[in-house]
């Protein structure tokens, strides 16, 4: 009885631990150059996206700053405030980290796989590595750094 107690009580431990896990990325974060906040949140669906929703220069010649950069001329008429920057992650224990989501770079336009990670049991800096065909070693990784949305 008490092998099957303990059994039981693991079994329900491991997914809320595994949970509390996937939640820590959840939050708002600088932008490595602390030019822009992201909100981070998990959706509806269960997967991690990341919307900006503070720039330190929101408007470009008296306008809102718009994605100019991006190759579809519609989403080119869209604001940089509100856009959906990262998307699509879900949580892999195993590796400890968020696997399947995309990041998009305003600056240039084009979107990137990418997984984000801690390090060190610092859950204050979040790291991100955004890469193209699959092949992780040619990408580029970025840290972003806990904040408040003030």
């Amino acid at each position: 009885m008490k092998k099957f107690l303990f059994t039981t009580i693991i079994a329900l431990a491991i997914p809320m631990f595994l949970n509390a896990q996937s939640k820590k990325i959840e939050g708002i974060w600088f932008n490595e150059e602390k030019t822009s906040k992201l909100d981070v949140k998990t959706g509806s669906d269960g997967k991690i996206s990341g919307e900006i929703v503070w720039l330190d220069e929101p408007n470009e010649f008296g306008a809102p700053k718009l994605d100019k950069e991006n190759p579809d001329a519609e989403l080119a008429k869209k604001p940089v405030m509100g856009l959906v920057i990262v998307k699509g992650f879900t949580y892999n224990a195993d590796k400890e980290r968020w696997t399947g989501g995309t990041i998009y770079d305003p600056k240039n336009g084009k979107t990137y796989d990418c997984y984000a990670w801690f390090e060190d049991g610092d859950f204050d800096n979040l790291y991100l590595k955004g890469y193209v065909a699959g092949i992780k070693a040619l990408g580029r990784k970025t840290n972003w750094t806990k904040t408040k949305l003030d």
